[in-house]
């Protein structure tokens, strides 16, 4: 799986870094920090649904069950784990991530287990009985990263050839 998406390091993002730096000044490394943030934000509004979207249906509830032991929603909580960063400076170029510091530790690798399609958990914390759930649709991270980057691509470009403009 892929862990996170980058668009950087290509021979025209150096090379306009370099240009901005001498030429430009803050304001036109300003702008172009926030054009490149901007054409990342719908990648990284797709992913935030699509892991609010993914289902993660049970085996159902026997007599035996009780409340759930945690109050924090999955879902939500893992899609307030994706970010975006943008630099400008050596290595140039946008970054949409899942940032691990952002979830509770129990849920660190959940992101990649759900992907995978099989999450495999203790049945309400205790450790002699488990559970298997499947996600679907699989792949949300994935998916969407792959049908999001050409767009993200095209944008990139068009900012280029502005900023490249604006230089000359």
């Amino acid at each position: 799986m892929v862990s996170s998406v980058r668009i950087l390091g290509t021979g025209q993002l150096i090379d306009l870094s370099r240009r901005m730096r001498t030429a430009g000044g803050p304001r036109l490394r300003t702008n172009f920090s926030r054009r490149v943030r901007r054409a990342a934000e719908p990648l990284h509004r797709d992913l935030q649904q699509a892991i609010r979207t993914v289902s993660l249906p049970g085996a159902g509830r026997t007599k035996r069950g009780g409340p759930s032991p945690t109050t924090r929603p999955l879902r939500a909580t893992l899609a307030g784990g994706i970010r975006i960063s943008v630099r400008s400076g050596a290595s140039p170029g946008a970054r949409v991530w899942m940032d691990k510091s952002r979830l509770p530790p129990d849920l660190k690798n959940m992101p990649w287990v759900i992907d995978d399609g099989r999450v495999r958990h203790p049945v309400f914390g205790n450790r002699r009985r488990w559970a298997t759930q499947w996600a679907r649709p699989t792949g949300w991270w994935t998916s969407t990263v792959y049908s999001g980057m050409p767009r993200m691509r095209v944008e990139v470009e068009r900012i280029l050839g502005d900023v490249r403009r604006d230089l000359e």
